[in-house]
């Protein structure tokens, strides 16, 4: 199969309306066509965001003229906790808030205390977490924790502050990142994990700073391998610098052990360093697709769920969740979309060098579905 046509064929799949499915009993996990559990739901709660990263939204396309979705298209605070109501009765176990940059969504902490409220088949609370760039994390971690926030994943491209300018296009500073990374653990919201996306030639200069820089701080660095996700941050393979690399780089310096982890679930392959001054993480879909584990599904602003991060089309759940739909009904749409899933988008693309240019149909931005 040609990497054009499979593209194609995944865009679209979450064209047709998904039939309902057998909801399984509780406490038994719903699965995929590959036997993958539904245990991680992903919800960007905003389109918006205060940087404008290369990778992400580049300003050429995201400048004053773009219309990001008026408050009145998103899914209420409500709306969002009754379908992560259904979620986890499905098996979810972990629910991730992202955008965008989900702290620029008002009131974030009244959404964070409704799903802390939520609990699993077993009794179980959830890991409740939250991806942010960390420029408004110094004023609200403490209100974060509070409302019942578990941990937050902080995104930090470079130490240098020119170079953070230049992948971050904006204002900000590295200092305002670290000051939101060190309310962050002040408030208990601990493991910080501190995720560096890495483009050859552009930040790889900062893998040892950084490296060097948490090291010995309780946080998680992990470094992410530049993705083709979206279809406007002109992604190039030539930039992708293959993890291996990466840890081969930090190995010189401070040496490193694989530590062994389940392989469902996981995204990010873990490594200590020998001399107990932490672990960091490696995130490889581009050099190491790590489909086969892949525990994932994703909300949009408006409720659109996606199945795959490079996807093209998703499954609207606004339209029955406002249609008048009883949640037995909403569970058992769930339950056929997320039972008829074959998503293996990283493992094709590495069959074949993904088309460039006009040729390789739009998926969609990472800014509307959230990393």
């Amino acid at each position: 199969m040609s990497k054009v046509i499979f593209l194609a064929d995944h865009r679209q799949s979450g064209d047709a309306d998904a039939p309902a499915g057998a909801v399984p009993p509780a406490g038994q996990p719903l699965l995929d066509r590959r036997a993958r559990p539904l245990r991680d739901l992903r919800i960007s709660v905003t389109d918006r965001c205060n940087f404008r990263c290369t990778y992400c939204m580049p300003r050429e396309v995201f400048d004053g003229n773009y219309a990001f979705m008026p408050h009145s298209a998103l899914l209420s605070f409500e709306e969002i906790t009754r379908l992560a109501g259904v979620f986890v009765r499905l098996g979810t176990e972990k629910i991730r808030l992202t955008g965008g940059e989900p702290l620029l969504r008002k009131n974030i902490e009244t959404l964070i205390g409704m799903l802390a409220g939520l609990r699993t088949p077993q009794g179980r609370p959830l890991d409740l977490t939250l991806t942010t760039n960390g420029v408004l994390l110094a004023r609200k971690a403490r209100t974060l924790k509070d409302a019942g926030l578990t941990r937050v994943t902080v995104s930090l491209d470079a130490l240098d502050p020119a170079m953070f300018a230049r992948m971050s296009d904006s204002h900000f500073t590295p200092d305002d990142v670290l000051r939101g990374i060190d309310a962050a653990a002040d408030a208990g919201l601990a493991p910080v994990k501190v995720n560096m996306v890495v483009r050859r030639g552009v930040n790889d200069d900062q893998i040892l700073p950084m490296a060097r820089r948490f090291r010995g701080t309780g946080h998680v660095l992990r470094f992410i391998e530049y993705m083709d996700v979206g279809s406007t941050n002109g992604w190039n393979l030539a930039e992708v610098l293959p993890s291996t690399e990466v840890l081969a780089r930090i190995g010189a310096e401070f040496p490193l052990q694989a530590v062994q982890a389940d392989p469902m679930g996981r995204v990010a392959e873990r490594w200590r360093y020998l001399d107990g001054a932490g672990e960091i993480g490696v995130i490889s879909s581009v050099s190491h697709a790590f489909c086969e584990g892949c525990t994932r599904a994703r909300l949009s602003p408006e409720g659109k769920l996606f199945l795959c991060l490079f996807a093209g089309q998703g499954h609207d759940l606004r339209a029955p969740l406002r249609g008048g739909h009883t949640d037995e009904q909403l569970a058992a749409r769930l339950a056929g979309i997320w039972g008829g899933r074959a998503d293996n988008y990283s493992e094709r693309r590495a069959e074949s060098t993904p088309p460039t240019g006009g040729d390789a149909p739009p998926k969609i931005e990472m800014s509307y579905i959230g990393g």
